[in-house]
């Protein structure tokens, strides 16, 4: 028996031993695996947070390249000839200029003061000069036909046009443009202010300016464009679009050259040139025929008449140009055809006479 049992202890002792190992051997696979799990996750984690910065740094790229096609688009929008003009504008640049704007007689047409000076009117003549358009040329043909409705009379006191300096006068640039059909709404939008536009301001009580759109965005603003101007420190590149008040907005182009607006001022084409009189002949005519007393001989020479001018009321002059009207032919014409002369003083009469 005893014998049997020594021989029996060793077996038992290797199962138990085997036993014991089975058994912690899952412990250990459990124990073991469980990190493994714990350390993967964060590690997910980390390579998602890397890929969210990754796809974050490849839309701010996005954000600036659809700035950068509308900006495109806008400038698409302007014409070949305001293109042309934006880029004269900015080779004014180069040139040194001192800003000088004393009246200085210049032949005519093409005429220009001497290069090394100017005003801020000499920067867009001198513009409009590169593509074949003389201002001066084209402003003085309208004032010849429309000078009352420029304010030279009751401005500075000028009775007939002057090539010297009518150009060279913003006022006078405003009307032109204003005539010529070329004139934009002025609004706070930046947009609407495309390169080759021309904008008027008023930097002091009296004291005009104007300059000339460019195709040079702002850094401030990339809708808006810059502007270059001469403003007493020759011609120079600025961000002043919203800076001074504005006072006129326009476009003039090609298309408006030759652009006559309908005149205040009408002459009877059928009537021959030898029987039509002059602006003082026809003003004394009218003087003279106030009281409806001379003859027809006497309207059609006037200066036959011994009798002496004299001061006449509205309805006396109304009633001169009436008659000289029926004698005569029409050979005024007013602005409008509902207009009552005895309403209006003699000399807005006076301008409605043929000159």
């Amino acid at each position: 028996m005893l014998k049997k049992i020594t021989v029996l202890m060793p077996i038992v002792l290797i199962s138990a031993g085997i036993t014991g190992c089975s058994g912690t051997k899952p412990q250990q696979v459990k124990s073991t695996v469980a990190p493994k799990q714990i350390v993967k996750v964060p590690t997910v984690a980390e390579t998602e947070t890397e890929v969210e910065q990754v796809v974050y740094e490849k839309r701010s790229p996005k954000r600036n390249i659809r700035k950068a096609t509308n900006q495109r688009s806008y400038n698409n929008s302007v014409s070949p000839f305001s293109r042309k003009l934006s880029s004269a504008a900015l080779q004014r640049l180069q040139s040194r200029v001192r800003y000088d704007g004393s009246y200085v007689k210049i032949a005519y047409p093409w005429g220009d003061v001497p290069a090394n000076i100017g005003v801020c009117t000499d920067v867009v003549i001198r513009s409009y000069r590169k593509l074949g358009i003389d201002l001066q040329k084209e402003v003085h043909k309208d004032m010849t036909t429309a000078f009352n409705s420029y304010p030279n009379p009751r401005k500075w006191g000028l009775s007939r046009p002057d090539t010297n300096i009518d150009h060279r006068r913003v006022y006078n640039l405003r009307k032109f443009f204003q005539r010529k059909g070329a004139a934009l709404p002025i609004t706070r939008n930046p947009r609407d202010y495309k390169p080759g536009d021309l904008v008027t301001w008023m930097v002091g009580p009296d004291l005009p300016h104007i300059g000339m759109v460019v195709d040079r965005p702002s850094r401030a603003d990339p809708n808006r464009m810059m502007i270059v101007h001469n403003i007493a420190q020759g011609p120079q590149m600025e961000d002043v679009l919203f800076r001074f008040p504005i006072t006129g907005h326009y476009r003039y182009t090609s298309a408006h050259v030759g652009n006559s607006p309908q005149t205040y001022y009408a002459s009877n084409k059928a009537q021959p040139r030898r029987n039509q009189m002059t602006h003082a002949q026809l003003v004394q005519a009218a003087n003279l025929l106030g009281t409806g007393t001379q003859s027809r001989a006497a309207q059609a020479t006037p200066q036959t008449v011994a009798a002496a001018p004299r001061v006449l009321s509205n309805a006396q002059l109304m009633e001169s140009v009436v008659s000289l009207n029926s004698a005569n032919g029409p050979v005024v014409k007013a602005k409008n055809g509902n207009v009552k002369l005895a309403k209006l003083s003699n000399d807005q009469i006076n301008a409605l006479l043929i000159k």
